[in-house]
């Protein structure tokens, strides 16, 4: 079994015991309609509104060849959704990938894991969606140009620091807005979609004429699919907060099979309306595709595309902050992180520190201007780590063969997805042999840390003290405790 951090501090103990009814830990509190809106709203974020672009170019300006890969796109993220079904309900933990591949390959191929999302992947991502938001919500203000940088940037900081602050007072609060902004984003692709089939009975079909004409090439359309894929980018998200969703073995797979069908739904037909309206060269020279489609359907009505935008990034945002806490409480639960970070308020019952921590280094993004480059290098990391993911599903099919695994897919789910995520790894490694090779430096560089530091503090009484005087005075500062275990003598 995993070693858990032990209990620190005093003081805010004895506070919690006489104020509070329960147990001070996370609750489930997310039912399946907030879990399909986790996965809808983690998904659809800018990829749909600006990722077309990008599909439409690889594929040869092909229109038929783009919607087939948009739909694979969606197929492929089922496959990936349904083996993390059985991951997630056979390892009942919050954390997603991380605690599966502690369960199945040990504490070193998790802590570098862990060690690239607390590093890049997560602020940075968080960042990029917060700018987007700012962006596109300040854009209406400034028809004629460019908006100014500096308010861009402190809009994103005051994004950032809302959705931490509500997720810092309430589980609910946070599942209410993830619930109505993911509303808010499948309004806009239903005004999208509506008006495109508005345009389809009209007998405006001009760009949809000699759908798979195009001039294509087998490299380029694996490029396609990394577009496509990024706009399907959350289909995992759900994993990582699976203790705090309410009846999970059912709850989990009924969310991925309801949320990742409507999505790619969604997708397609939404690209059916893109291409209705939107000439080839107008496609190609477009920053944002739906604002593009605004311009020309909407007229003085245009600015709400860029706001519903802004909307749909917003719901992200809160969304990698909500799974990104997630993740690094169960890294400090294990003793890869500080233990303050295992910690949740006494009486919200909500990971604060890890969720400040979270926002300081998306703050902290957004002081560079490089941060794009910076998320580039790690776009096939993500993929790597899947795949490393399912790799240790398939290993604890072997360890560990009676393992209770509510739900069991076909091994053939596994292995197909496995060489899926083999190919998109792998492909980078020649395409972009400077940005993957920095990707991979960095995630070495997490090993001397883990020896360094991980192994170091456990084993020196002086590090563990300093530790844990400084864990003490933080843990009364923000009224945080580790969070309590259930006796399995009651719960028997």
């Amino acid at each position: 079994m995993s070693r858990h951090v032990e209990a620190q501090g005093l003081g805010v103990n004895d506070k919690a015991n006489g104020s509070r009814k329960g147990k001070v830990k996370l609750k489930s509190e997310i039912t399946l309609v907030n879990g399909v809106a986790i996965i809808v709203g983690c998904i659809i974020g800018a990829g749909i509104f600006v990722s077309p672009r990008g599909v439409f170019a690889y594929c040869g300006e092909s229109v038929g060849l783009s919607l087939v890969v948009w739909t694979l796109c969606g197929i492929f993220s089922m496959l990936g959704a349904m083996c993390y079904a059985e991951l997630g309900t056979s390892i009942v933990r919050s954390g997603g990938d991380y605690a599966y591949i502690l369960e199945a390959f040990g504490p070193l191929p998790a802590f570098l894991r862990l060690w690239v999302a607390l590093l890049i992947i997560r602020p940075t991502a968080q960042a990029i969606l917060a700018l987007t938001f700012s962006h596109y919500i300040i854009e209406p203000l400034y028809p004629q140009c460019e908006p100014p940088n500096a308010a861009v940037r402190i809009l994103a900081a005051l994004s950032l620091g809302f959705l931490t602050y509500v997720n810092c007072r309430s589980v609910r609060w946070t599942m209410n807005i993830q619930d109505i902004f993911t509303g808010a984003k499948l309004l806009a692709l239903a005004i999208i979609i509506i008006t495109g089939v508005v345009c389809l009975f009209r007998g405006e079909t001009t760009h949809l004429k000699n759908t798979f004409h195009g001039d294509f090439k087998a490299q380029d359309i694996s490029l396609a699919f990394y577009s496509g894929l990024f706009a399907y980018g959350g289909w995992n998200f759900l994993n990582f907060v699976t203790e705090e969703l309410k009846n999970p073995y059912k709850n989990l797979p009924r969310a991925i099979w309801i949320a990742i069908p409507i999505v790619t739904f969604v997708y397609v037909f939404a690209n059916v309306a893109y291409f209705t309206v939107v000439s080839p060269l107008e496609m190609l020279a477009s920053p944002a595709v739906a604002v593009t489609f605004a311009n020309k359907m909407f007229g003085v009505m245009a600015w709400i595309m860029p706001i519903f935008v802004g909307l749909s990034v917003f719901g992200g945002v809160n969304g990698l902050l909500f799974t990104s806490s997630r993740l690094f409480l169960v890294g400090a639960q294990e003793g890869h992180l500080p233990s303050i970070f295992a910690m949740i308020h006494y009486e919200r019952c909500t990971p604060t520190p890890s969720l400040m921590f979270t926002c300081t280094l998306s703050l902290l993004m957004l002081t560079t201007s490089d941060i794009y480059t910076l998320i580039n290098y790690f776009s096939f990391i993500q993929w790597l780590w899947v795949g490393v993911a399912i790799a240790g599903m398939m290993y604890l099919r072997w360890k560990k063969p009676d393992m209770p695994r509510p739900i069991k897919v076909s091994l053939i789910f596994p292995i197909s997805f496995f060489l899926c995520c083999l190919f998109l790894t792998v492909i980078p490694l020649y395409a972009q042999p400077l940005q993957t090779g920095i990707g991979l430096l960095i995630i070495l560089s997490g090993v001397p840390v883990h020896f360094a530091v991980v192994k170091t503090r456990k084993k020196s009484p002086t590090l563990s003290l300093i530790s844990g005087r400084i864990t003490t005075e933080l843990q009364k500062l923000l009224e945080v405790m580790i969070p309590e275990k259930d006796d399995p003598l009651l719960s028997n």
